[in-house]
């Protein structure tokens, strides 16, 4: 039987979300039925070393991904692959107008964000007039299906929700060597947040929240990098914040989660968050801004987390020291997670999706 030749097309292998999930399916795909490739924009970033080796990398060495269009449909018309997977929101739209030019291959998009919320440029926004062309597209959550349907007349029969899986192993094996951070004090109650450092990801309302807090020993651990790191640590000079750390990019987030109190997500919008599921694949219990993105679908209250308005400070620091000084039984988090989002749940899901689109008359 011929297998079948699947391309996913990303950017790059840096440790995001995005990457994550498609170096995660293109690792899992049965070989008997099909055979990876991954498309990059440029050949960087730290999933690469997590790539099995029978997965080729095609690098286009671009920089740009509007310049990246052409050397994209020049590989997809050399190599005629029977399904291309984009799985990133600006590809995406720009590969859309293009998609009748092969009408022998099928394209999946898999959309990373509820787009209202995050595409902001009207000449992206132009291009999901063209999203119809699409096969199938793969929404996250809920929020995302009833965005796209919704907001751009995205026909209902065309999306597919898959949540995004946990690789417990690979986050197993990470705790296995994770130590006490340094930064971590004994008698406070040690709080972590992770992310990019850019507005969507809510850290300054966090700060406000933390000037509430002052008077108690609780210390909040910030993962991350990004374009806002300066205006942040402004910000905590301002606020006078000393309980605050930035500890930066962290190979070993895992290890952060595994003795932190609390984890929070203060983001404004999402796609579907995977460090709120990596959280509770680490045991640590939750509060999460009510944002859309799916946080809603993660969530089983008292079980391994709550949902709270970050904008109203005052309320959202009582709930954290109200979290941060009750037990919660870390196998009840890890098993609401794990029952629903294990790596083998999702990813048969995925499978079922590219064989359906070959198969499936």
């Amino acid at each position: 039987m011929k297998k079948i030749s699947v391309i996913f097309i990303l950017p790059d292998l840096e440790t995001g979300g995005a990457e994550r999930i498609v170096t995660t399916i293109a690792n899992h795909l049965s070989r008997d039925r099909f055979e990876p490739k991954i498309l990059l924009l440029r050949k960087q970033g730290g999933y690469l070393n997590f790539l099995k080796k029978d997965v080729e990398i095609i690098d286009i060495n671009t920089e740009r991904i509007r310049h990246s269009l052409k050397p994209i449909l020049g590989e997809i018309y050399r190599r005629k692959p029977d399904i291309v997977f984009s799985g990133f929101g600006e590809v995406n739209a720009y590969l859309s107008l293009f998609i009748k030019l092969f009408p022998r291959t099928k394209f999946i998009a898999r959309e990373t964000n509820v787009v209202t919320q995050h595409v902001t440029r009207k000449e992206i926004k132009f291009f999901y007039n063209f999203y119809n062309n699409y096969q199938k597209i793969i929404a996250q959550s809920d929020d995302m299906m009833k965005d796209l349907v919704d907001n751009f007349n995205i026909k209902k029969k065309k999306i597919v929700k898959i949540n995004n899986p946990v690789d417990f192993d690979f986050i197993n094996e990470k705790l296995s060597v994770a130590l006490k951070p340094e930064g971590f004090k004994y008698n406070y109650k040690n709080v972590v947040a992770i992310g990019n450092l850019s507005a969507r990801k809510g850290f300054d309302n966090l700060l406000k929240v933390f000037s509430r807090l002052k008077s108690e020993n609780i210390m909040l651990h910030i993962l991350g990098d990004g374009k806002d790191r300066e205006v942040l640590l402004q910000m905590k000079e301002f606020l006078g914040l000393k309980n605050v750390i930035f500890h930066g990019r962290q190979e070993n987030p895992y290890q952060f989660l595994k003795y932190a109190d609390l984890f929070i997500l203060s983001s404004r919008y999402e796609g579907f968050p995977n460090v709120l599921l990596e959280a509770g694949a680490c045991g640590t219990y939750s509060l999460a801004n009510n944002c859309p993105g799916g946080i809603n679908e993660i969530i089983q209250h008292n079980v391994n987390g709550e949902i709270a308005n970050i904008e109203n400070y005052d309320d959202f620091a009582q709930q954290i020291i109200k979290v941060t000084h009750e037990n919660y039984n870390r196998d009840a988090i890890k098993n609401s997670i794990k029952s629903r989002f294990s790596k083998n749940i999702i990813l048969d899901k995925y499978e079922k999706v590219l064989l359906d689109l070959i198969y499936k008359k």
